[in-house]
């Protein structure tokens, strides 16, 4: 089971999106392992699932 560890918003509007991107995040999961990986995905997509530090990443992914 991987956990949302942590998200980073690289994103500080220096550098414009092309049209019809959306802003991307970068998330840290980690297993109880201790194993840890790094995923890339829409911002939007994140709120939109209700996903946030701490939860279970959903396990289609």
């Amino acid at each position: 089971m991987w956990k949302i560890k942590h998200i980073f918003d690289g994103d500080y509007g220096c550098e414009e999106l092309q049209p019809g991107q959306k802003p991307k995040v970068t998330v840290t999961l980690a297993d109880d392992a201790g194993n840890e990986k790094y995923l890339s995905v829409e911002d939007d997509w994140l709120t939109e699932n209700g996903l946030d530090v701490g939860l279970e990443w959903p396990a289609e992914l």
